[in-house]
């Protein structure tokens, strides 16, 4: 038995299934944007594993800082030591 969503690949196609209510709601969103169904699809996956990808590149490069023993100066520090060099 198939689940109700579930992504079924037919060589360069995808089908998907949706609720009534999914639907209505996918298409106001195209719609709003002024952009196809399938366009809409496309932008919000995308847009989605970017962030996600963003989100582990962020927590590895913070983890790196943290490890480094590096400790971050206070920006009203940072800002007397421009002055001074001026």
């Amino acid at each position: 038995m198939e689940e109700k969503g579930l992504w079924h690949f037919l060589s360069d196609y995808q089908i998907i299934r949706l609720s009534e209510e999914e639907r209505k709601l996918a298409e106001s969103y195209a719609k709003s944007h002024t952009i196809s169904l399938e366009e809409a699809f496309k932008q919000v996956l995308f847009e989605r594993i970017e962030d996600e990808y963003d989100m582990v590149v962020a927590k590895e490069a913070y983890q790196d800082y943290v490890n480094s023993g590096y400790k971050a100066t206070p920006v009203a520090e940072f800002w007397r030591e421009l002055d001074e060099e001026v």
